[in-house]
């Protein structure tokens, strides 16, 4: 990290929705990625999805949660489009239906994740791996993933990677960027809904 970065996140407000926005979902606002995770503190919750109505109103990203517990609040923030078009693929239906899924439309594999999460959240149940599917992983990955139980990997970033680590180093790269680009223009002023993709 520069000292420039450091210096803007010294004077960065972590509470503010926006911040949190340009931190965690990077990647998803800026169109490199069709799906982040985001957390946020559950009393926030509320100012969070009026703030994302607002900046998301001509763009199509929506927010689907997943668990609150503990006082925070877990959503996958999804471009349905892509996502849709993403879970239709063949080979991705097929990792699904072997991890038991049936209903392979949108709302069917969102609401069979939630439960897989929420047991494996709050009561220890099995990691449902489809989580990597959903943040758009590449499926070599996910499965590479599970095949080796997260070792023997070639390279890590946003996640571990079993195949074609030098394209996903430069992806990897071009996520931080975009994050780094996110903070720079909020520090000048700029409303992360001026800047979504």
């Amino acid at each position: 990290m520069s000292y420039e970065m450091l210096e803007l996140f010294r004077n960065m407000d972590f509470n503010d929705t926006e911040t949190q926005l340009a931190l965690q979902c990077a990647p998803l606002l800026t169109g490199l990625k069709m799906s982040n995770l985001f957390i946020i503190s559950t009393e926030n919750e509320r100012n969070f999805l009026e703030y994302l109505d607002r900046a998301t109103h001509n763009v199509d990203i929506e927010a689907y949660r997943l668990l609150e517990h503990q006082g925070k609040s877990i959503y996958l923030l999804y471009r349905k489009e892509q996502l849709e078009h993403f879970l239709a693929k063949e080979e991705v239906r097929d990792f699904f239906a072997v991890e038991g899924y049936y209903d392979f439309t949108l709302e069917g594999i969102l609401l069979g994740f939630r439960f897989r999460y929420q047991k494996h959240r709050l009561c220890g149940g099995d990691f449902p791996h489809e989580m990597g599917l959903l943040l758009g992983y590449p499926l070599e990955d996910v499965v590479g993933f599970v095949e080796n139980e997260g070792e023997h990997f070639l390279c890590s970033g946003y996640w571990k990677v079993y195949a074609n680590p030098a394209e996903k180093l430069l992806l990897f790269r071009k996520f931080q960027c975009a994050e780094d680009r996110l903070i720079k223009l909020l520090s000048k002023g700029i409303s992360i809904k001026d800047m979504i993709v």
